[in-house]
């Protein structure tokens, strides 16, 4: 390992341990920082517009350095280096809802998917109201079960930028792609979420995969107005689908995803107690691997990595040396907000950075593997697939490119990355919302242990019970897959050999804690004799911030 210049700031690659010389560098780094943002706020409106994605990493996990190209170092970490998007969408357009029918090919073709379990698939796009120039796209794929009683269910992915259909073709969908010799083919996955509920995968926010807006200037990325418009869009689904409006319905996220879900379930459980619109049977809310509250997450790194092994002793005592300042950005950044966030993620960013570089050449959405030369994963064949005229023929986006993260999302929803996304939590606990946060094991950038840290410090009537609450065995097929705990109705389950894509990872266990707590069943059985091995630390300390 050496250290590096990378552009006109200066990323650093440790050798080994953190030295002085090393430390000099991080603090002097936070203090540039710190001036940096008091310089900004004074003199922002003489500065020239300078794009984020040249100041920025997208997200913790692309790479040890800071700041370069963020949204380009996801997109090459993920192995999806889109091309440029074709501006001739040829879309559907027009007010509301506008969707059709479906049959994507499974195998070679000769049956259409949706028919071979008489369960109908539609795709379509959502205008809305408030903004005719946004165009959401969506998939809903009924269920494979009795789709009269099983739940519906929205997934939002994060990214931010990301298009939902990672999952729904590399996780908990309907179809996995098949990579065949001559063509790429779909198979039916035996673990899709659709064998137990009706699901509604949306690209959020719009500019995100297939959605798009004919105006740049009239759009709006921050969870109030993503909230407001995942309203709007029930209120015509219902009318589409009227079937379905009692049936139980369930908001699910997952990594940045997490930033919506709690604002998405508190403006459909408003919506319900002030009566406007048609009514909306919210069950619940569930976070995966999530990116909610970044003072417990940037706290819990240097922990996580340290009960890891991927740090030394005395790796671990020096960077939670530096927390403090990274906490004290945080709070500046909920206060005042603007150019106080980005010099916030700045001072926290080195804490990630210096773990990743002590750690080697890891995967930091999965520690047990390593990355070469930054492809962490190789989800190509999602583009080649849903961007062959066939496809899109189907799917009725026109000449429309499919591109899997978009760093204009990105640049514009930077500015939310650093505030905490908890504090709509407690009040539908309050209410009676079902509330279940997930992790799995493996995962550095959204890791269990920050996960649990700030569903502990909710501030509720349940707080001190949960908090006592023992740990159970999450067990499938008669097998310990994870470890759970909870009181009433919010729960934290810890997933067994997973990393930031549990379903990717544990199909089976991810389908059955699924299949469970959309059921209201429980998800642990006997209490275990073992809690979270961790190195004197307790995951259930209440961190307050």
């Amino acid at each position: 390992m050496h250290a590096e210049a990378t552009g006109s700031t200066i990323g650093i690659r440790w050798t080994g341990k953190i030295g002085a010389m090393g430390r000099s560098m991080i603090i002097s780094s936070l203090c540039l920082c710190l001036l940096f943002s008091l310089m900004l706020s004074v003199e922002a409106a003489r500065l020239p517009k300078v794009p984020l994605s040249k100041l920025y990493n997208l997200s913790p996990g692309t790479s040890p350095h800071f700041p370069q190209g963020q949204a380009e170092r996801l997109i090459k970490s993920l192995g999806l280096l889109p091309g440029a998007a074709d501006e001739s969408y040829g879309a559907v357009n027009g007010p509301g809802l506008h969707e059709r029918k479906v049959h994507l090919k499974v195998g070679d073709g000769s049956a259409p998917a949706a028919r071979a379990h008489d369960a109908e698939h539609y795709a379509g796009y959502f205008n809305s109201k408030r903004n005719r120039a946004a165009n959401m796209f969506y998939v809903f794929f009924e269920s494979r079960g009795d789709k009269a009683k099983d739940p519906l269910v929205l997934l939002m992915t994060g990214g931010p930028g990301c298009g939902s259909e990672l999952a729904m073709f590399y996780q908990n969908g309907p179809f996995k792609i098949q990579d065949h010799i001559e063509n790429l083919t779909l198979t039916w996955n035996d673990f899709g979420w659709d064998k137990e509920a009706s699901i509604i995968y949306v690209d959020q926010p719009v500019g995100t995969g297939f959605s798009y807006n004919s105006n740049a200037r009239d759009i709006r990325y921050d969870e109030e107005g993503v909230s407001e418009h995942m309203f709007d869009f029930f209120q015509e689904f219902f009318v589409a689908h009227p079937e379905f409006a009692k049936n139980d319905l369930f908001v699910m996220g997952e990594s940045y995803g997490s930033h919506y879900v709690p604002a998405v379930s508190a403006r459909l459980h408003q919506a319900n107690k002030l009566r406007q619109g048609l009514p909306i049977n919210l069950k619940g809310f569930s976070i995966g691997n999530g990116l909610t509250h970044p003072n417990i997450r940037y706290e819990a790194y240097a922990d996580y990595a340290w009960n890891m092994g991927l740090i030394a002793d005395d790796d671990h005592k020096r960077l939670s040396k530096l927390f403090p300042a990274c906490a004290k950005s945080i709070e500046l950044c909920e206060t005042s907000g603007t150019v106080t966030c980005v010099a916030a993620y700045l001072v926290c960013q080195s804490i990630f950075n210096t773990v990743m570089a002590i750690a080697g050449n890891i995967n930091s959405y999965d520690v047990r593997k390593e990355c070469n030369e930054d492809i962490c994963y190789d989800f190509s064949n999602l583009e080649t697939y849903l961007n062959t005229p066939q496809v899109r023929e189907e799917l009725g986006v026109g000449d429309h490119k499919f591109l899997a993260c978009s760093p204009l999302v990105y640049e514009a929803i930077f500015m939310e990355w650093m505030k905490s996304r908890k504090n709509r939590i407690p009040a539908l606990l309050e209410d009676g919302i079902e509330v279940l946060v997930y992790a799995g094991d493996y995962d550095l950038v959204c890791n269990w242990l920050g996960n649990s840290r700030w569903a502990t410090s909710l501030t509720w009537s349940g707080q001190e019970e949960y908090v006592r609450a023992p740990w159970r065995k999450f067990e499938v097929d008669g097998n310990e897959a994870g470890l759970v705990t909870g009181f009433k109705n919010l729960n934290f389950l810890k997933v067994q050999d997973a990393g930031h894509m549990v379903a990717m990872d544990q199909p089976r266990s991810s389908l059955e804690m699924f299949r469970r707590w959309t059921r209201g069943i429980p998800l642990g059985s006997s209490i275990s004799p073992k809690k979270p091995d961790l190195k004197h630390m307790n995951p259930k300390t209440v961190f307050l911030s």
